[in-house]
């Protein structure tokens, strides 16, 4: 990787990114690649490679070894799976990796110093479901659906402490969609934490039940096809790393409708937060890289760590010593006859 632009230079910056073009995670990687590319297009002063992955942590390896030969700046892989093979990659080539598509909170600690994360680690992921849950005035047991992988580990267990927290009993569900035959309570709310088929797939089996949950929050209702997995999602809560109109104010990169226009150009529709997260994330490289004069990992870190900004996906701040991502927030929408609208919780 070059060393980039020295003292005032502002030649382009050349952006990489390995994304899943193809593969088991192409639905968001695919997503993130046209995000990239609406923001290069309003940003103008970038050229942006994107390699394919595949979704495979072995391709990966030797792509991201070809895309750093040809770059100035490097954006991580979409999926926590995946973001655990390119942390480790960037420690080894000693370089700043910007991870816009791993929220695992172990992704996210794994590197102090050779990783950037821009989204809201699993754990913190559920926080809005629970503080609604927490204003009703009936409390009922939460069910918690766990996916297989880490991502669902993470933000299930911090949906069960975040329960707690609020007074809420919990049941634990591990390695969901589980058994068709649930005996749940009359009374009783769920939320699920997995991968995207294994939302969907628990929250059609809830539907079916003859005591159907009261109230339903999943991951995967955070994006616009879960309406089209789901016979019936009115209603059902989604956690998301960001929704539109949300009346934020970006101190750094494009507006929110100038990116919603220029992605709508492209893709012919509106993005979900896997392409909103991946433009922050090169909004904010290319951001640090202008103020440090350079692109080597020496000069960029200390400039992420002492950042406090916000972009179109919302707050940037991360703990210096880690590179967590502390100043970002998950959002909480709702189905409706439109599509999933964002709901406001109380801080």
């Amino acid at each position: 990787m070059g060393g980039g632009p020295a003292g005032g230079d502002r030649r382009r910056l050349r952006v990489g990114a390995c994304l899943s073009l193809s593969g088991g995670h192409a639905r968001f990687g695919r997503q993130a690649a046209l995000g990239l590319e609406a923001w290069r297009s309003l940003d103008g002063s970038a050229d942006l490679v994107v390699a394919d992955d595949r979704s495979d942590p072995r391709t990966l390896e030797s792509v991201l070894e070809a895309i750093t030969a040809e770059t100035d700046l490097l954006l991580g892989p979409y999926s926590t799976h995946l973001m655990r093979t390119a942390g480790r990659f960037a420690e080894r080539a000693d370089l700043l990796l910007w991870n816009h598509g791993g929220s695992g909170d172990d992704v996210e600690a794994a590197h102090p110093g050779h990783v950037v994360s821009v989204p809201t680690p699993a754990s913190r992921y559920a926080e809005p479901f629970l503080r609604w849950l927490a204003g009703d005035p009936e409390r009922v047991d939460l069910w918690i659906a766990q996916g297989a992988g880490g991502f669902g580990r993470q933000v299930a267990a911090g949906a069960q402490r975040s329960a707690h927290a609020f007074g809420l009993g919990t049941v634990r569900l591990v390695d969901a969609p589980g058994p068709a035959t649930l005996e749940p309570p009359a009374r009783w709310d769920l939320f699920c934490a997995g991968s995207f088929d294994e939302d969907v797939e628990t929250v059609r089996r809830a539907l079916d039940l003859s005591h159907r949950p009261r109230t339903i929050g999943a991951v995967a209702a955070g994006v616009s096809a879960f309406g089209r997995a789901v016979d019936d999602p009115f209603g059902v809560f989604g956690v998301g790393q960001w929704a539109p109109h949300r009346e934020t104010s970006a101190t750094l990169g494009p507006a929110e409708a100038d990116f919603l226009a220029a992605y709508a150009e492209l893709a012919g529709g509106p993005p979900d937060y896997p392409a909103v997260q991946a433009a922050a994330a090169a909004v904010l490289a290319v951001h640090c890289a202008r103020r440090a004069g350079g692109t080597t990992r020496a000069a960029l870190w200390p400039v992420a760590a002492g950042l406090r900004a916000e972009t179109l996906f919302g707050a940037f701040d991360i703990d210096p010593r880690t590179g967590v991502q502390v100043g970002h927030e998950t959002v909480l929408t709702r189905w409706a006859a439109t599509g999933p609208v964002h709901i406001r919780t109380p801080a």
